[in-house]
């Protein structure tokens, strides 16, 4: 029985805690779309999108009006394009994501991921096709996203991957002045079920259609907090606990309705901090609740180890479907503390890296001077797969070399995309760490049968 006083606090949340659905995300199979004519291919796709997510956005925007429960964004994932359409006898995958790109736009949503390549042990065909097309297929889209595993905690890390896809960002920034690389992640341990972009996928394992929810509320925990200010850090981790049981009970609502409602089956509900731009939507606001001068200061990973896991502790009781990522998120363009401190030289990519370790994800939106090289974000990428890797968990890399940019400078994204200073890089050189190539091993625990 749901009480008066919890509906008031879920009103609350909602017109002054920034609380919201952060999307709904529609999985998609394109496993029976492969043709070998690139045009057929293309068609195929595009009908296939458009048909199955054409009452995405309307039921959406329903629920959302009948409930009162902000949904900020309707997104489509799709099987990874390197797998779907590896018979595809076309050397570039360009027209691929454009279709893709079209579909979102028939359907009306903001983005559509998937254009990506699963190479943690190796290269196929499609594989070496796709990464090749990834700068010039961002460059001519607007809302495709793309991905690329590769490492995993089973397999090692490919380092002939990670060198690749160094001179893959930094081409698509040249291209696109920085912008598509907003639109493009490199993982480790990547999960099929993700609803947030720019890493989503439909996985080969997930049914044929499915709907994903991603749920967020840095805010709400932000202003729990505030209420147990001083007190010791058990009743901390007890507090964020109780907040994210009741979003994630409100997600769940959320992805049952819209399920019932498109006919689809109800896949995970994602419990994410992931922030906004917007004052009073930060994780860092959270870290410096607990104690913090700054975030970035000594405590900052401890802080934020506590508050990932007192979220997913949460966000289980609450629902038997979590999945995703569900934890905390430390972007610093898409969040207002995090811009703050690295502007204010308190946060360092070295710390940030360190904050990796406990986070949900990785290295996040992170702009880079125009001059780094591409060996250097590649090693970027190794250090943040080995986290990964040795950990088991999901660790990624989304950064932005901004052409022409230089520390101190400060770039605008747009929208949640946000804005952030340029950040330092350590300028000692990897380039004959990179250019060793092979992989690195699976470390001894990945073996576990």
């Amino acid at each position: 029985m749901i009480t008066t006083n919890e509906i008031l606090e879920t009103i609350e949340m909602i017109s002054q805690q920034h609380l919201d659905i952060r999307t709904i995300t529609m999985g998609i199979s394109l496993r029976d779309c492969g043709r070998t004519d690139l045009k057929a291919c293309c068609d195929k796709i595009y009908d296939k999108v458009t048909t199955r997510a054409q009452n995405l956005v309307r039921v959406g925007e329903d629920i959302q009006r009948e409930f009162g429960i902000p949904i900020v964004n309707k997104r489509i994932s799709v099987t990874p394009v390197a797998i779907a359409c590896e018979c595809c006898e076309a050397e570039d995958y360009t027209p691929l994501a454009q279709a893709l790109d079209r579909a979102a736009g028939e359907v009306g949503v903001n983005f559509i991921g998937g254009f990506s390549a699963l190479v943690q042990k190796g290269f196929t065909v499609g594989d070496e096709r796709l990464l090749r097309s990834i700068p010039q297929a961002l460059a001519s889209t607007g809302r495709v996203c793309s991905s690329v595993n590769v490492a995993s905690t089973k397999a090692g890390i490919n380092m002939d991957a990670v060198a690749q896809m160094g001179r893959v960002v930094k081409e698509t920034a040249r291209l696109t002045q920085g912008q598509g690389c907003a639109r493009l992640v490199v993982f480790a341990n990547a999960v099929e079920d993700n609803p947030f972009m720019a890493g989503a996928f439909h996985g080969t394992g997930e049914p044929e259609c499915v709907i994903n929810v991603g749920v967020s509320g840095p805010g709400v925990v932000h202003s729990a907090l505030k209420k147990v200010r001083g007190q010791p850090f058990n009743v901390v981790a007890e507090t964020v606990k109780k907040t994210a049981f009741r979003v994630t009970r409100m997600g769940e609502l959320v992805a049952q309705e819209a399920s019932k409602r498109l006919g689809v089956p109800f896949g995970i509900v994602d419990l994410s901090l992931a922030p906004t731009p917007a004052v009073g939507d930060s994780v860092a606001d959270i870290l410096e609740e607990m104690g913090l001068e700054s975030v970035g200061a000594p405590g900052t990973t401890a802080a934020l180890a506590l508050l990932n896991d007192a979220v997913k502790k949460g966000g289980v009781m609450a629902s038997s479907n979590v999945g995703g990522l569900s934890g905390a998120f430390i972007p610093v363009s898409e969040d207002a503390g995090m811009i703050r401190a690295a502007a204010a030289g308190r946060l360092t990519i070295e710390k940030l890296e360190a904050m990796t370790c406990v986070c949900s994800v990785g290295l996040d939106m992170i702009a880079l001077p125009g001059d780094t090289t591409a060996e250097t974000i590649s090693a970027i990428i190794a250090d943040e797969s080995a986290i990964g890797v040795i950990n088991q968990k999901t660790t990624a890399v989304r950064v932005i070399p901004v052409p022409g940019a230089k520390v101190g400078d400060t770039v605008d994204f747009g929208g949640l995309l946000g804005s952030a200073p340029i950040m330092a890089v350590n300028p000692a050189s990897a380039r004959d760490f990179v250019a060793r190539g092979g992989r690195i091993p699976a470390p001894i625990h990945s073996l576990r049968n």
